[in-house]
């Protein structure tokens, strides 16, 4: 069996190498697969512009704020030191506080210094200020934590300062400022942090309907039940369930609560995570084929989403009341399906995040669906199960290698800032 799982992967990446190069040659106007094939043309920030375009200490930013690190403290052994020889460390203090940041800031910063080198040869990065233990910041500054760093070039060429701060973007770091004429600041979500690993996912706690009848809870699905979904034109079915792209037991996160009141639901998921939205215009009392799929933390009150009506036997626009946050410890979930779509709490939802397009991402999942259908053909007594069931709870490897080549073919803001933690590397 782990020949067959090898074997079933190497001809999964094959495949969907095959249909990007094929896409990349058919595609038409506008961003395609296969239109990376010159440098992106960037632009600089202008001066006190920061991106994304909420305030630093939010959840679409770096996260909230978590809390001084001092020398003494149980949480200093969460910092690490950076020796990159590519980057100037100014260390006014002399006591290498300025080395001193989380891995996650560690990593966006060695990244923006071969950016540096690349754009300017001759030139490095230089870092004015990065964990602060003397109390020079403001209160609750991210730089208490070393998940802020103060950057400048080697030259102190300010007319640079506006590439600096976009490249900086480019690299990753979860919040960029052109903060001052004398230097950019940077910052990033905190390792642990529900912030920083949102994800795409329901909690443990949400049910959705099987076709023997019933309900059961998400987090019990298992490759072979099938769930109640909809297809393109809102009309509902039965689908198989075939793995979890994310599986998180027993996991903190914060969620979205959507509610409505007539019919009246309430559904818990990710910012990230794709949830069926109604046009306004649309005066259509069942279906879902003017319907478009948005970030769940993009839904306001007032739009409308597809609610399981009285009977079970047809989806229909329900107005949402309210948008709330809740942080919940039930574990969180991405179940996916055949049809690309499931009832979660009678709520319409995708199976996909990440990416604003359901569509592009059930394309996405062509090849696995195949390889899936390939499997249970040939194996027909669990022969799924390989490349269904992670063996390990975390995020799906498939989902991964999405995640990776969507991050190569498509521009940063494309993605959700909080769709998906990748190890680093």
């Amino acid at each position: 069996m782990d020949e067959m799982l090898l074997l079933t992967r190497i001809l999964l990446v094959g495949f969907i190498c095959a249909l990007l190069v094929s896409s990349g040659l058919t595609c038409g106007p506008g961003r395609g697969i296969g239109k990376r094939r010159h440098p992106k043309k960037l632009t600089p920030l202008a001066y006190k512009q920061f991106i994304p375009n909420v305030a630093e200490k939010t959840l679409g930013a770096s996260g909230r704020y978590e809390g001084k690190i001092t020398r003494n403290s149980e949480r200093f052994k969460e910092l690490t030191p950076n020796y990159n020889p590519d980057i100037i460390f100014k260390d006014e203090e002399n006591t290498g506080a300025d080395r001193l940041m989380t891995q996650r800031c560690k990593d966006k910063l060695n990244a923006l210094a071969i950016s540096v080198m690349n754009q300017w040869p001759g030139v490095k990065l230089r870092v004015t200020e990065g964990w602060d233990e003397d109390g020079h910041h403001s209160e609750e500054s991210l730089h208490y934590e070393g998940r802020a760093v103060d950057i400048t070039t080697s030259d102190r060429d300010r007319s640079k300062y506006g590439m600096l701060a976009r490249l900086a973007v480019e690299a990753g770091f979860d919040w960029v400022y052109y903060e001052s004429k004398a230097h950019i600041h940077c910052s990033v979500k905190a390792e642990n942090s529900v912030a920083a690993k949102s994800g795409g996912c329901f909690p443990g706690s949400a049910t959705v309907h099987l076709e023997q009848g019933g309900t059961k809870l998400v987090k019990d699905l298992s490759p072979g039940d099938r769930v109640l979904a909809a297809d393109a034109e809102g009309r509902l079915l039965y689908s198989d369930f075939l793995a979890f792209l994310d599986r998180e037991d027993g996991s903190h996160k914060l969620f979205y609560v959507i509610e409505t009141r007539q019919p009246r639901a309430r559904l818990l998921l990710t910012a990230a995570h794709l949830l069926f939205v109604a046009p306004q215009h649309n005066q259509s009392q069942e279906g879902t084929p003017s319907s478009r799929a948005l970030f769940a933390s993009r839904v306001r009150p007032g739009q409308r989403v597809y609610v399981l009506g009285e009977g079970g036997r047809q989806l229909l626009p329900a107005a949402v009341h309210s948008v709330s946050l809740r942080e919940e410890a039930s574990g969180a979930y991405a179940p996916l399906t055949a049809q690309g779509t499931i009832l979660i709490n009678r709520v319409l939802a995708s199976c996909y995040a990440v990416i604003e397009e359901h569509s592009w991402a059930h394309w996405a999942f062509a090849p696995f669906r195949l390889l899936q259908g390939m499997l249970a053909a040939l194996c027909p007594s669990g022969g799924g199960a390989p490349v269904g069931a992670p063996a390990a709870p975390g995020i799906h490897w498939y989902s991964r290698l999405l995640y990776r080549i969507g991050s190569w073919v498509l521009d940063s803001d494309s993605l959700h800032p909080l769709g998906m933690v990748v190890p680093s590397s």
